[in-house]
């Protein structure tokens, strides 16, 4: 993003609402003010001999800004999307965020009329190209370099104490509606637009999707029966199981995860729009709090989803959801503790000790 706003107002003076309110002045007497156009207040007023001006808060707020000379004013703009493109950035999260968040992304630019420009991680955009009209998904991190009236960054803010990224922490509301939050919506869970891989119902005999598989111990399920009890099960009940993990073996330094015994081996990079075409036909899906987990929830698969890691309402609804209250849970939505994304053993409160 250019330090310089990208939009031209009179006598030199330039503005712009990328990563907050920004006024650029050209050097002279001014007197500049930023306003919440919702909640009337005013949120900077200060005279300015020149330079930048930039709001503190960084999500989605109605700003309006007013320059003005000796009194008589110069620009006077209030924020209005209607029919702009603007840009929204989220190439930073992982696919359950991304899913989580799509759905916000989408009823943003329904409500404010205008055309998204959404940017992804890298693998994920065939899973969302084409699925909405207003939206252009891209993977391409050169569009950061694009001059946009407006452009948002949907993300996990971590350490963001003054909540000037997000208005409010991330743990407290869940992942399911942390977007929408930052963009400024209602806050309720949104189903996104996702797009299936053709072909239709991939085998004939009812089945079920399982995935094992996480990005950190905390995330597994580690009873050491869990997984192969189920799968008996589910085999004895009539179902086939269909195991659709990316790894088929997956862990860090002396812990390691295979998929279970018994179930139908489907591990592999396949694109996300397969994975969901397998999803949307399955008479159910267990997972835990990983992306596949979301993936399901997005195909319109129903979700038995076991997590001790995460509270209930971090995820979307579902009521097939596991949690054990009796044992040491749900970490990753508490406040007092700040999680360690990169630490694959993370356990904020028995680590080093017998129960690490």
């Amino acid at each position: 993003m250019d330090s310089t706003p990208s939009q031209a107002g009179p006598e030199g003076i330039r503005f712009d609402f990328q990563d907050g309110c920004r006024i650029s002045l050209p050097h002279g007497e001014w007197h500049a003010e930023i306003r919440d156009v919702a909640t009337q207040t005013l949120l900077f007023a200060q005279a300015n001999t020149g330079g930048l001006v930039s709001s503190s808060k960084k999500y989605f707020v109605p700003f309006s800004l007013r320059v003005s000379r000796n009194g008589v004013t110069v620009l006077d703009h209030e924020l209005d999307l209607t029919d702009r493109d603007i840009l929204i950035d989220m190439h930073l999260g992982g696919i359950g965020d991304h899913l989580a968040w799509m759905g916000h992304v989408e009823a943003f630019a329904q409500a404010h009329r205008c055309h998204v420009h959404c940017l992804v991680r890298p693998g994920l955009s065939e899973l969302f190209v084409g699925a909405n009209p207003r939206l252009s998904i891209t993977e391409d991190q050169s569009i950061l370099d694009r001059p946009f009236y407006a452009r948002y960054k949907v993300l996990i803010f971590f350490n963001d104490i003054n909540r000037d990224h997000q208005p409010t922490d991330y743990r407290q509301v869940g992942l399911a509606v942390s977007g929408a939050y930052i963009l400024g919506l209602p806050a309720r869970e949104r189903l996104p637009s996702i797009r299936l891989a053709g072909g239709g119902r991939p085998i004939a005999e009812p089945y079920v999707c399982i995935a094992t598989q996480a990005t950190g111990h905390n995330k597994y399920w580690n009873n050491p029966y869990g997984w192969s009890n189920l799968v008996k099960h589910l085999k004895e009940k009539g179902y086939r199981v269909i195991c659709i993990d990316r790894d088929r073996v997956a862990g860090n330094g002396t812990i390691w995860h295979h998929i279970p015994y018994g179930a139908e081996d489907m591990t592999g990079a396949l694109p996300l729009s397969e994975r969901a075409r397998w999803l949307a036909h399955a008479d159910f899906f267990v997972g835990l709090s990983s992306g596949l987990s979301w993936l399901a929830w997005a195909s319109g698969c129903p979700v038995v989803m076991i997590s001790g890691f995460t509270e209930p309402f971090n995820e979307f609804e579902t009521p097939y959801r596991i949690i054990n209250r009796h044992v040491c849970n749900s970490c990753s939505n508490d406040v007092t503790v700040e999680f360690e994304r990169v630490n694959y053993m993370w356990c904020p409160r028995h680590a080093n000790t017998e129960r690490d």
